[in-house]
């Protein structure tokens, strides 16, 4: 399906591979929608310019048991560096939602999507939304949905090379 091109010919003569190709798009675009979502969450409520990521992860650690991984990584990393985090991931939320919606370097896009959802677990905030998230952002990462519809096609032609656009 890496040379699929979804138009009216393929969904008269591939139906079935058009519907999953339809489906996985819309499937990226809300994945786009969250990590907007979450970008305007935190810029209305002021998270990169005051202390409340910092308060987040110290409730958190509060109620993690002490010595758990999470803790430490409360504790050791994303406490001492919250609002640095706060940006990272504030920014990171914007650029991935942006980049998936326009279908840009949308591999690249799911990888980072994947890294902050990971981390996202790795301080404590795991909860049965994530598994899927993570199981998607593989997909993502595996099958060129910025090919089938996105800028990715066009600046893969352009720049054949780049790994950026497969």
């Amino acid at each position: 399906m890496k040379n699929f091109m979804l138009n009216r010919e393929s969904l008269q003569q591939r139906p079935l591979a058009s519907l999953g190709v339809i489906l996985f798009l819309a499937g990226r675009y809300l994945f786009a929608a969250f990590f907007l979502y979450g970008f305007w969450h935190k810029l209305i409520n002021g998270w990169l310019w005051t202390d409340l990521m910092f308060d987040y992860f110290s409730l958190r650690l509060s109620e993690l048991p002490a010595g758990s991984f999470q803790a430490i990584y409360l504790e050791q990393f994303a406490i001492p560096l919250a609002l640095p985090i706060a940006w990272i991931v504030t920014i990171g939320e914007l650029i991935i939602g942006v980049c998936l919606a326009a279908g840009l370097a949308v591999r690249a896009n799911a990888a980072f999507a994947l890294f902050l959802v990971l981390n996202f677990a790795a301080g404590g905030y795991y909860n049965l939304t994530l598994p899927p998230f993570m199981v998607y952002a593989v997909l993502m990462m595996l099958l060129p949905s910025g090919q089938w519809f996105g800028l990715d096609r066009k600046l893969h032609i352009k720049y054949p090379d780049s790994p950026w656009f497969r």
